[in-house]
């Protein structure tokens, strides 16, 4: 979830060269559309994560609309923007409070089960999240590596200026970039919710997360944001499960 979620903001610092503080908010968005959406269907786990897709995805399109396509080649254009998505994040997480309230819901996109693996007990839904994790980022690195859309973004992410030379139509890529940051966060919101409980603050500790991988493994690096994510993740495990959460408690 710490990959997904730091490949997509990996992906719009690298080709616009900001930060965007509204991304926590694109995942707490996406799994609240599936919540809904699941609610409102007897299809919960296929129509929910496409509902999160399409929310993620719309959301990061109308963020470049009618915020950052203004801004783009401004003076300070990385500070303004950085203080727009604040605001807007501040909009959106009202919005949620006033549609769900403060409370807490179990997200009902999931799925249930368990799975034994080697003697060690799996549910269902972290394999589940596993397996569409690996999926969106390795096909996110090849839609990167192997697809004229892909080139693009590189290029522009690389030399603006010299990719626009080229023919490359930087606004069209960054639109593109931002549905597809969106389309990977609002996934990872749902996976995450999964995991926990949906809540208006529950992209918060994503988002700081995310933030750190990606300053770790070098700002618009999509490889190493996913590798150190890992790392992270992997680390949180050791910590959790070798010295405990507290009072002695170690699990291990």
């Amino acid at each position: 979830m710490y990959a997904l979620a730091s490949v997509g903001l990996s992906l719009i610092f690298g080709t616009l060269g900001m930060f965007n503080m509204t991304y926590g908010l694109f995942m707490t968005l996406g799994a609240y559309v599936a919540y809904s959406a699941a609610n409102a269907s007897q299809l919960p786990l296929v129509l929910g994560f496409v509902a999160a897709i399409v929310a993620g995805a719309l959301i990061g399109v109308l963020t470049h609309l009618l915020i950052m396509r203004f801004m783009l080649g401004t003076p300070d254009f990385g500070l303004n923007v950085m203080v727009a998505t604040a605001g807007l994040g501040v909009v959106l997480q009202d919005i949620e409070i006033k549609i769900y309230g403060g409370y807490l819901y179990p997200q009902v996109v999931r799925v249930e089960g368990l799975a034994q693996l080697g003697g060690v007990s799996i549910t269902l839904q972290a394999l589940t999240n596993v397996a569409v994790a690996l999926t969106l980022i390795l096909g996110t690195a090849w839609l990167l590596m192997n697809t004229r859309f892909g080139r693009a973004i590189r290029a522009t992410a690389m030399n603006r200026e010299a990719a626009m030379l080229m023919g490359v139509k930087a606004d069209t890529e960054f639109l593109q970039v931002m549905a597809l940051a969106g389309m990977l966060a609002g996934v990872a919101g749902l996976m995450i919710s999964t995991q926990s409980t949906l809540s208006p603050q529950m992209g918060d500790d994503p988002l700081l997360k995310a933030f750190v991988i990606c300053v770790v493994a070098g700002l618009g690096n999509v490889w190493g944001a996913g590798v150190c994510a890992f790392g992270l993740a992997l680390l949180e495990a050791a910590i959790g499960c070798y010295f405990g959460g507290g009072s002695g408690f170690r699990p291990c």
